[in-house]
């Protein structure tokens, strides 16, 4: 088990900032590619954003290029996710997740922290 947890959500007006974190007390955690994903109410879990193991591979959802950027500290067991310039449509839980190889569907992943609320007012 890699329990994980998130911090840093919250409700924001449009346009704004936040910035997730996402923690383990694994020791590991440097051997998780790490992934975020969202999801509204009455919607699928989505792909947000993913990193490799060493931080140097990162993949995001179109709909957030330019806008977020996730990044990991493995010296801190902790992933990020910094998001700018939100909208309305970013509102939803987000989630981290840990996984051997990584990829951009939930399935890919082992591991999974209990979620954080985003919420953007417009």
């Amino acid at each position: 088990q890699v329990p994980l947890e998130e911090s840093g959500g919250g409700l924001v007006q449009a346009g704004g900032s936040l910035r997730l974190s996402c923690a383990t007390s694994e020791r590991t955690f440097s051997s998780y590619a790490m992934g975020w994903f969202r999801q509204a109410p009455g919607k699928e879990r989505e792909f947000v954003a993913a990193i490799g193991r060493s931080g140097e591979i990162r993949s995001y959802a179109d709909s957030v290029k330019g806008r977020f950027a996730i990044s990991r500290d493995n010296a801190k067991n902790t992933v990020y996710l910094q998001m700018n310039s939100l909208k309305p449509e970013d509102t939803g839980v987000y989630y981290c997740a840990a996984a051997q190889r990584g990829g951009t569907t939930p399935r890919q992943y082992d591991y999974w922290g209990q979620g954080t609320q985003v919420t953007v007012s417009s």
